[in-house]
């Protein structure tokens, strides 16, 4: 005979009855103290890193606002400084201060006219 047919043969005789389920017990990983020490300062070095980054992002922040700041307030004082550059060169002209010698009294006397050279 084949072993298919031994095989059929006894389990016709002797039927397979289910095994019975043996109480497993689960294994529980349980850390020993060090490991539970290594994990805790693991853990406690991860939430470190991750506060300190978190304030040096702030702090970024806050000096990249502050330099906006500043240089909003150089542009308006280089604005500033144009509009008086432009009002001095208007107020200096020739003719104006000519015109206002001629208001307050004053007259142009060609022989005590110096020429001054830088």
């Amino acid at each position: 005979m084949n072993d298919a047919a031994v095989k059929a043969a006894r389990e016709q005789r002797h039927p397979a009855a289910p095994p019975s389920p043996k109480p497993r017990r689960k294994q529980r990983f349980r850390p020993s103290l060090a490991e539970k020490l290594l994990f805790m300062l693991f853990f406690l070095f991860v939430f470190y890193a991750a506060v300190h980054i978190v304030s040096n992002q702030v702090r970024i922040y806050e000096l990249n606002k502050g330099v906006q700041k500043l240089e909003a307030s150089i542009d308006e004082q280089k604005k500033e400084n144009n509009d008086l550059y432009v009002e001095v060169q208007r107020l200096s002209a020739y003719e104006r201060i000519l015109q206002k010698a001629k208001e307050l009294g004053l007259s142009l006397n060609e022989n005590h006219v110096k020429v001054v050279q830088e």
